[in-house]
């Protein structure tokens, strides 16, 4: 998870405060000194700690519950604002207002400018638009190269040339490549630190790119000198917005996270793995919540609604709900829900499950399951995953076992979760129709909420 320290330092603490009979100061004096160690642990500017917990503790003792909501909930609540606002508030996004639009990546050395550019173009491109890489990095041997494969992996052109040492001479070399794009990628070259030399051909790429949004990117291993680094790049090339990398492996991106924040150079975008889909759009709300075990619904429809891009989810939805879905239908949901990324990231994104204290290692074994399950039903006939319960006999079984590589107790096992799921199903629809209305209520508002048509039955 991202920042797992962090989260779990200050969900241990908001569990005090749940947890007791009643909130008065002396709690809400723990409770604050916790959030500061916590804090301070993940490398925030000691100036800044200070100041946030004080608003807290005076908001804390100051401010009557809502209607409805009592002082331990306040308390929560209180928290989880003061760490949104901490973060910078509202979600900053990027909006493309022209055709091209064209982004800007700027950074040092070692920070992952090439890799967070092929990570921008899958953004965009499961957004269904027409991306352009282009490399303008003349210092490093093989930055166009390595452009060239992640293109190639994402599925858009990168474009570069290793003989030339003039990066303006590149970009107006492949600009007649731009015309037809939606979005155009630029990755520049880094150097050890700003120099004099970088902030020259930082000036004269800018002069010539005419960027609509230049993103500084920053590993979050930078900690609080972020402040004076996404500074020094404004300065230079009127940096819009920051992308903070590999911040779900260091204890310092809590320190990167703020200081960007106080800066006025909004965090668009943070790295949080080393798969290609492993970038977000970052959200502070969101990202609180999931420091706090609160969820993150929002992030969470969205990679649903990816990962369900292209499915007939409606007409699955109604089997479900009849109660007559199939080992196919179970096969088609599981594909997507891998897609959507590991069942650790998933329950972060749940609210509540967050708090649920589930080992990482019980997280690791149920993976370990959907692979050999999706192994045991790619050895299936159609027949036997269309009817499982009317085929399924001892000897089909070790056919599939065996033609699977898996054991013959993983194919009860998927057998098992099969039953058990259409009779969850079943459950919830319930025996009269007033119950099946209300999940279908439920299905149309959850599609709604993914910007999807509604429902019909």
């Amino acid at each position: 998870m991202v920042l797992e320290r962090l989260g779990d330092s200050l969900k241990a603490s908001l569990r005090k405060i749940t947890g007791s009979s009643f909130v008065d100061e002396k709690a809400i004096n723990e409770l604050v000194k916790d959030i500061q160690r916590a804090l301070l642990q993940s490398d925030v500017n000691v100036s800044l700690v200070f100041a946030v917990t004080k608003r807290m503790k005076d908001r804390a003792l100051s401010e009557k519950p809502p209607k409805g909501l009592g002082m331990r909930e306040h308390v929560v609540r209180i928290v989880h604002d003061e760490l949104v606002a901490f973060l910078g508030g509202d979600k900053t996004t990027i909006e493309l207002t022209k055709k091209p639009f064209v982004i800007m990546l700027v950074g040092l050395f070692g920070n992952g400018k090439t890799t967070t550019a092929g990570k921008l173009a899958r953004y965009y491109k499961k957004r269904n638009l027409k991306v352009v890489l282009l490399s303008t990095d003349t210092w490093r041997p093989a930055a166009s190269d390595q452009l060239r494969m992640l293109g190639e992996q994402v599925g858009v052109p990168a474009f570069g040339d290793k003989t030339q040492k003039d990066p303006v001479k590149i970009i107006e070399k492949f600009r007649p490549e731009f015309k037809d794009a939606d979005v155009v990628i630029v990755d520049t070259a880094g150097r050890d630190a700003l120099s004099d030399e970088l902030v020259e051909e930082l000036t004269r790429i800018t002069s010539a790119v005419k960027a609509d949004e230049t993103l500084l990117v920053m590993n979050a291993d930078v900690g609080q000198s972020a402040r004076a680094q996404a500074q020094m790049f404004h300065d230079t090339c009127k940096v819009t917005g920051v992308i903070i990398t590999k911040l779900e492996g260091t204890a310092k991106g809590g320190g990167a996270l703020s200081a960007c924040a106080v800066t006025g150079a909004p965090v668009k975008f943070i790295g949080v793995g080393e798969k290609i889909d492993d970038l977000e759009q970052f959200n502070p709300t969101g990202f609180v919540g999931r420091l706090l075990g609160m969820g993150d619904i929002e992030m969470l429809l969205e990679k649903a609604q990816e990962a369900f891009a292209g499915t007939d989810t409606e007409a699955v939805a109604y089997r479900m709900l009849k109660g007559d879905f199939t080992l196919v239908d179970l096969y088609e949901q599981m594909q997507a829900m891998r897609k959507m990324g590991s069942l650790s990231k998933l329950m972060q994104m749940i609210p509540g499950m967050g708090n649920a204290n589930i080992p990482k290692e019980a997280l690791d074994v149920q993976e370990g399951k959907l692979d050999a399950w999706k192994h045991v039903m790619n050895s299936m006939t159609r027949r036997e995953l269309e009817s499982p319960e009317e085929v399924l006999n001892p000897s089909r079984i070790d056919r599939i076992a065996l033609g699977s590589g898996q054991s013959v107790e993983d194919v009860r096992a998927l057998i098992k979760q099969y039953k058990q799921s259409k009779k969850l199903v079943k459950l919830m629809k319930g025996m009269d129709g007033g119950s099946e209305k209300d999940m279908q209520k439920m299905m149309v508002q959850m599609q709604k909420k993914m910007g999807r048509k509604k429902l019909r039955f």
